[in-house]
């Protein structure tokens, strides 16, 4: 009887750890993963599903293949007008952005069985065309409501997998204008830079991770994202999701203070005199504009729309 209970226990010993170290995986709330190819069975695909809008993925000593679904339990956000369209249509745009040190694998997007190369193994392999030396770029696709799509990662063959982790996070949303700005397919810059009408301008104040009133102090380049970076001076911050603009808070805070915004170079932003209101989302870390009105018309079409009982929201305007 003494055996039988010490085997008992030795199984549901053995049966815990290894649950807690296939737990380990992932985090709490399933929105990112952690693991090693040292586990994996040669020639194996393990099937991976995360549940978030946003995440990270790590795989160290990456060997065999993983495939990712991304199946966020609630809807994803729908950013507001400007360009980007397609919150009412169902779509969903993910975007993925791999690390500097994204080496030992290639990430595909599997769309209806069919892979295309997102982002290749930055060290590469001998005679492997993908290597490549620049910095790593996001990376963006969207998703049709029945549509099959997928992440796959391929571990490239390679003699010493010490020091080799394929590393990428990501973010999905259901309507997305900073996507215009990275690699999501051909956009028109007529389509891309249209200002936001009124409703647009109205809805982006309730629903923008930033809503900043300020002025623009410079306007540089940022070569690697085919990006412009407008240089703020914020002198009221009504409300931002992630403390990236000095000079208030959520409260609508008052002061002399900044941030930076990214948008498309072919939109010509230029320094000049006036006072914006800058909306638009947070992507990856980083501010990417969405609508941006002079402050005046903001006002006029804000207190139309109030004596109107028309506006989705308040915001203490001057």
């Amino acid at each position: 009887m003494a055996v039988f209970a010490h085997w008992i226990y030795a199984f549901w010993t053995l049966l815990f750890a290894a649950f807690r170290a296939s737990a380990a995986n992932y985090s709490e709330d399933q929105c990112s993963w952690r693991g090693s190819g040292l586990s994996q069975q040669k020639g194996s695909v393990e099937q991976i599903s995360l549940h978030c809008a946003e995440g990270t993925l790590d795989w160290l000593y990456p060997k065999g293949a993983l495939r990712l679904t991304l199946s966020p339990r609630r809807p994803v956000a729908v950013g507001p007008g400007g360009g980007g369209g397609g919150g009412g249509s169902g779509l969903v745009t993910a975007c993925v952005k791999p690390s500097e040190q994204f080496h030992g694998a290639q990430l595909y997007l599997e769309r209806d069985g069919v892979l295309e190369l997102l982002v290749g193994d930055r060290l590469g392999s001998p005679g492997s065309p993908s290597s490549s030396p620049s910095p790593p770029r996001v990376r963006c696709f969207s998703r049709l409501p029945g549509e099959t799509v997928a992440l796959f990662l391929q571990a490239t063959p390679h003699q010493d997998i010490s020091r080799r982790i394929a590393s990428f996070r990501y973010e999905l949303r259901g309507d997305w204008t900073a996507r215009l700005s990275l690699d999501s397919g051909p956009v028109s810059s007529e389509d891309a830079c249209r200002p936001c009408n009124n409703t647009e301008i109205l809805m982006a104040v309730c629903t923008s991770d930033f809503v900043v009133r300020g002025n623009i102090r410079s306007v540089e380049e940022d070569g690697n994202l085919r990006a412009a970076v407008i240089k703020v001076g914020a002198t009221r911050v009504f409300r931002q999701k992630y403390a990236l603009f000095a000079g208030g808070g959520r409260g609508g805070g008052r002061g002399g203070g900044g941030g930076e915004i990214r948008t498309l170079l072919q939109c010509g932003v230029k320094p000049g005199p006036g006072s914006f209101l800058f909306t638009g989302r947070v992507h990856f870390g980083e501010a990417w504009l969405g609508c941006a009105p002079r402050y005046k018309d903001f006002q006029r079409a804000y207190v139309v729309a109030k004596a109107a009982r028309q506006i989705p929201c308040e915001l203490p305007v001057d």
